[in-house]
């Protein structure tokens, strides 16, 4: 099969970009991945970093496999910014992008024939190096993969086939001397070009296992989970907008904080089970939540968090208590007289 073949049926499928790659091993991201974990930038992520003697083999992902097929799905759509006592989801939990991703890399594989596997959103391999050596993007600054027409609004997938599959060329593209992403981030986090240290980063700290630090706590603001604000700040990000001003909306952009501070653990579980919460404890959402009224919240929400701040559990109680102190300083600083 040649690529404009590829690309045809995978249109069809309602893929946003594809291209194939030789099952070869990526060398020197298994590199850069033991040089980041000595640092501690990774801090307790695991993900793709767990087993690069995996994740950077594809050719270990599947028996006889010769070709890597990369795809990603574009997942940009216009949403209202925060109001009073609601938080921010970054762009790419809205909804489930990736069990679309899946269902349509799946009927790829059943269209290309042969043996295949495919990995969305799987430990077992790096799905960004794919990308950028079938040519769907190149790397940015802020680390992420960068597309042509799509930016960086993009979740990636593979199709690992037994398949000998031509190549699509990588781009011969980067940010030149851009460094937008690496200024706006407000922690610092994107320590140089192309390299993240997670103990600094907001997305990172939305789901971490542990209290979040009252310096990040600050910067998250009326975010609730993940970050957006490197890829906001992207000039290939720019003109997205306008390309995609049509597409349908669905997703959930904002939700309400009293409503994740009074759903049950199951109602929560089951409505973002999309996305990635530590050890699937809930209380982490509850976390997020209690940090985000205090840039958010009004004077209805101080019994809320007062009930909080009595709460068995100390790592909300605690959180509880910084939030009321903040919301109350706000709102002084508010209503104070000229």
């Amino acid at each position: 099969m040649n690529a404009d073949r590829l690309r045809e049926i995978a249109s069809g499928l309602g893929l946003d970009a594809v291209g194939a790659a030789p099952a070869e091993p990526y060398e020197r991201v298994e590199n850069a991945i033991a040089e980041r974990r000595a640092q501690g930038l990774f801090a307790d992520m695991r993900f793709t970093t767990t087993r690069p003697e995996l994740s950077c083999h594809p050719e270990r992902l599947l028996e006889g496999a010769r070709s890597v097929v990369s795809a990603a799905l574009a997942y940009w759509e216009p949403g209202p910014e925060p109001g009073a006592g609601e938080g921010r989801l970054a762009r790419h939990a809205w909804r489930d992008r990736y069990a679309e991703l899946r269902t349509a890399l799946e009927a790829l594989g059943e269209r290309i024939g042969g043996a295949w596997r495919v990995l969305v959103d799987a430990n077992e391999h790096v799905d960004r190096e794919a990308a950028v050596r079938a040519g769907i993007g190149f790397y940015g600054k802020n680390t992420l993969v960068i597309a042509p027409r799509l930016g960086s609004w993009i979740v990636l997938g593979t199709l690992v086939s037994e398949l000998e599959l031509e190549a699509t060329e990588p781009l011969e593209r980067d940010c030149g001397s851009c460094r937008l992403c690496l200024d706006a981030c407000p922690t610092g986090a994107l320590v140089r070009a192309g390299v993240l240290d997670a103990r600094l980063c907001l997305s990172y700290w939305t789901q971490a296992r542990t209290a979040i630090p009252e310096s990040i706590r600050t910067e998250l603001g009326a975010t609730v989970y993940g970050c957006d604000i490197c890829q906001q700040a992207c000039p290939w990000n720019r003109g997205v907008e306008k390309r995609r001003a049509d597409v349908a909306t669905g997703g959930e952009s904002l939700v309400s904080l009293e409503d994740w501070l009074t759903a049950s653990d199951e109602e929560l579980l089951e409505r973002y089970r999309h996305l990635y919460i530590p050890r699937r404890d809930p209380r982490f959402l509850r976390r997020n939540a209690l940090v985000a009224l205090a840039s958010t919240g009004t004077l209805e929400h101080e019994p809320l968090l007062e009930r909080y701040i009595s709460d068995d559990d100390e790592l909300l109680a605690e959180h509880a208590h910084w939030a009321l102190r903040g919301l109350r300083e706000r709102l002084g600083r508010e209503t104070a007289p000229a």
